[in-house]
């Protein structure tokens, strides 16, 4: 099948008509094609999306509410479709895709669909001289670019506040993982008025491109790689642009002696092996406080070793396919290179025997456990993305802080102590924008999210997301007789 734009209310296709070769990341195979869209595609989105804004953006807040609950309905209604299109598109266990993935993107709509009927703004009495209150407006058109790693999830997660607070959308889900997008957006195409939202698929070097450098696009979101990031960066400074950037992250899971052992081992596999490795919060330094090191280790590599590698579809699998070949490829380069950096590998280290039939070319990789590498090689400082990881000692508190923040990134952490107070110290100390405590990945759609140094610039989520997509205006007015 051809994947089409969605410009204007309408599903056409790319201006070039030229497409690219979707892959199915479990089969290796070639299973439907997608826009390869250009600089014309985006003005024509950024158009229709132009045209849309001054109704949009004059709607009520519970008039868009109502019509983004309705999308809500609409993709929980078709769970398990999207669910399975997830799992073929990205590779990643079926299950999760219908555990987390689509629920998430579920809840990220009627989370700022509601959350824009409830927000407000400040007012200021100035001694009796003058009353201040600041207006808070949407910003116009917003241009959005997620990645391929949890590709539903994180486009809502982006899109549902930019359309609450009343701005119109161009948006590019990741070329590597198109297909939810594209559903979603024969979804809206009934329930949104035209222009309002905009998907324009294609490569990031020409789509993605011309949406951050579009002069008429005010706003950019991007999610993605930091290398990826720093070019958005350099291209939108000059014009000015309101930039919110979330990119990689070298994070950093520190387990004390003291921690609930079990709940530590749980948790650390969770964060280091969740979605083949493929988030961007995943705990891949692994540091352990030295009296308990041996006997996590054993039990950590002997759980990693029982992960089930395997068909997506089925239900027994733990662990997906890698999102394409390249990537792949890559993971394997750096478990090479920890190799001559004096890693020693515990297990995994490769990619596995054909896990079925139907899998025997896909792009799978074993997880990984690896140690005696330093802490300041490459391994241990760039960002792999996939299921591999490294377990280092540490001897004090003080130490594992300067391991934990030795390297660029900056995203999140875990700590794993019973020790309050230490919790409180340790949380405090680390240069991360998320820190959990004796868990990982729980998420409040309330609180700020966002990195640190070369992991992000800006917070996403809660009133930090209406803030970003609106612009604060102070009116004064003078109070008479004063």
């Amino acid at each position: 099948m051809a994947i089409k734009n969605y410009i204007g209310g309408e599903l056409v296709e790319p201006v070039s008509r030229a497409y690219l070769d979707n892959v199915d990341p479990s089969t290796g195979q070639v299973y439907s094609q997608a826009p390869d869209s250009d600089h014309r595609d985006v003005e024509h989105a950024v158009a229709a999306a132009e045209r849309a804004f001054p109704s949009w953006s004059r709607t009520p807040a519970d008039e868009r509410c109502r019509l983004m609950l309705r999308v809500a309905d609409a993709l929980e209604r078709d769970l398990d479709r999207f669910a399975l299109a997830e799992c073929i598109d990205n590779g990643k266990p079926l299950k999760l895709a219908a555990t987390l993935d689509i629920p998430r993107a579920v809840k990220n709509l009627r989370f700022f669909a509601t959350a824009v009927t409830h927000f407000h703004s400040e007012s200021h009495v100035t001694d009796g001289v003058a009353l201040n209150y600041t207006l808070r407006q949407p910003r116009g058109v917003a241009g959005i670019i997620s990645p391929w790693n949890l590709p539903l999830y994180l486009f809502t997660w982006k899109i549902a506040p930019a359309l609450a607070t009343g701005n119109t959308v161009v948006a590019k889900p990741s070329e590597l993982t198109p297909m939810t997008a594209y559903m979603l957006s024969e979804l809206c195409r009934t329930i949104l008025p035209p222009g309002v939202l905009n998907v324009v698929h294609g490569l990031g070097a020409k789509t993605g491109a011309a949406i951050t450098a579009h002069p008429r696009v005010p706003t950019i979101s991007f999610t993605g790689g930091t290398v990826t990031g720093t070019e958005v960066a350099r291209t939108t400074a000059p014009l000015f642009k309101k930039v919110g950037l979330e990119m990689g992250g070298k994070n950093p899971n520190v387990v004390f002696a003291d921690a609930d052992f079990d709940a530590a081992i749980d948790g650390t596999l969770r964060s280091s092996f969740a979605n083949q490795g493929q988030v961007c919060l995943c705990g891949s330094r692994i540091f352990v406080e030295r009296p308990i090191l041996d006997r996590f280790l054993t039990a950590f590599v002997d759980r990693a070793r029982k992960l089930k590698v395997g068909d997506p579809l089925e239900s027994s699998t733990d662990q997906g396919a890698l999102v394409s070949r390249s990537h792949v490829e890559k993971v394997g380069r750096y478990v090479e290179l920890a190799g001559q950096e004096g890693g020693t590998i515990r297990c995994g280290g490769r990619r596995p025997d054909a896990v079925s039939p139907r899998c025997r070319d896909g792009f799978f990789f074993e997880p990984t456990v690896i140690t005696d590498l330093p802490v300041d090689c490459r391994v241990n400082r760039e960002e792999i993305f996939g299921p591999v990881v490294s377990v280092t000692p540490f001897e004090s508190e003080d130490q594992v802080i300067d391991f934990a923040n030795s390297t660029d990134y900056g995203l999140s952490a875990s700590v794993w102590t019973q020790n309050l107070s230490r919790a409180h110290r340790v949380a405090e100390r680390i240069q991360s924008g998320t820190i959990w405590i004796n868990c990982w990945l729980v998420r409040d759609l309330r609180v700020p999210f966002g990195g640190m140094k070369n992991s992000g610039v800006g917070r996403e989520g809660g009133l930090e997301a209406l803030r970003f997509y609106t612009e604060p205006k102070n009116v004064c007015i003078h109070v008479a007789g004063s």
